[in-house]
């Protein structure tokens, strides 16, 4: 048993990934003898050498680009995008050649690579450094799209999404890098890859969450315990394919439900969400579902992203709202 923060743990799943598998390879901006700007591949060049932990150049297209030919030749690369906004140069690669090729080959080439993309915000960042691009990337079929929220998941569900044999972007909850931390068994069975899952159980609601917001959803409900709320928060870890199972299982025991994410609430995971527990729970709805998100403009200066991002007293009000309807 070890505690371990996500970035740590991240890292040693890295690690156990590439010591299982030699077809396993790194690739990106200073991720070699730095060990990227958040530290997740530190010491993994030293052990592994330059030639499976690969410093590129500051050219995201051209890192994807290399990561299809590497995958088409047996590989299982494994793409680090510095910051979620500088994987824009990349979107044409992802999405008209990583996502495509399964199809374009008749099903019979895979492209086993892993985008790592850190998003969200909170850290105080500057412009381009705290985006939440998710819905891009799931709204594309040919994509997997996952999201860790804590360190034992990210140090299992890493190796899983390196294991499948299809494109996975996976996504990192920045914030959460260096703020959580969790006792690792590596000898447990995890669960599987896309799947959502009840993190805690209540009766009045159920928050609907996703990386660094499943954090705000677990505060929410220990705030909503002190008063004498109960509320169920379901991490969907899955964002591309929803694993709806467990939410719906849920929103029929409470009939309320409220999703919340970090990116803009117009046209989002959320929106998604909501339409499925519709059409899927509306006879056992007490209130309509509710999205607590970032607004719909760009990410605010760090000085003030604090009223921008979804916060407990923002989830408490959507509760209430549901509660009261």
């Amino acid at each position: 048993m070890t505690t371990l923060t996500l970035a740590k743990a991240l890292n040693a799943g890295l690690r156990r990934a590439m010591e299982q598998d030699g077809k396993v390879v790194l690739l990106g901006e200073d991720i070699g003898r730095l060990g990227g700007v958040f530290r997740i591949t530190e010491g993994l060049q030293k052990d592994f050498g330059e030639q499976r932990v690969l410093d590129t150049p500051l050219a995201e297209s051209g890192i994807v680009g290399t990561a299809v030919g590497l995958a088409l030749r047996g590989y299982r690369p494994v793409v680090e995008i510095q910051f979620d906004g500088f994987v824009y140069p990349a979107y044409d690669q992802i999405v008209c050649q990583v996502a495509k090729l399964r199809t374009r080959s008749g099903g019979q080439r895979a492209l086993p690579i892993v985008i790592r993309i850190p998003y969200g915000g909170g850290i105080g960042a500057v412009e381009h450094h705290s985006e939440s691009p998710e819905a891009q990337f799931a709204h594309t079929p040919g994509l997997k799209v996952v999201t860790c929220s804590n360190p034992v998941d990210g140090y299992w569900m890493l190796q899983q999404a390196i294991a499948h044999d299809d494109p996975v972007v996976f996504l990192e909850p920045k914030r959460l890098y260096h703020s959580t931390r969790a006792e690792l068994d590596p000898a447990l069975e995890p669960g599987p890859l896309f799947a959502s899952r009840v993190v805690r159980s209540g009766t009045d609601a159920t928050l609907i969450a996703y990386g660094p917001t499943v954090q705000t959803c677990l505060a929410a409900a220990d705030q909503a315990a002190e008063e004498g709320r109960s509320l169920e928060v379901v991490d969907l870890r899955t964002i591309s394919p929803l694993d709806l199972g467990p939410v719906a299982e849920s929103v029929r025991r409470t009939g309320r439900a409220v999703v919340v994410h970090e990116a803009h609430v117009s046209f989002g995971v959320g929106a998604e969400v909501a339409a499925a527990i519709t059409e899927q729970c509306f006879f056992s709805l007490e209130a309509p579902v509710l999205r607590v998100c970032g607004y719909d403009t760009p990410y605010p200066l760090s000085r003030v992203e604090h009223e921008w991002l979804p916060t407990v007293d923002r989830v408490l009000d959507a509760v209430d709202r549901a509660v009261g309807f």
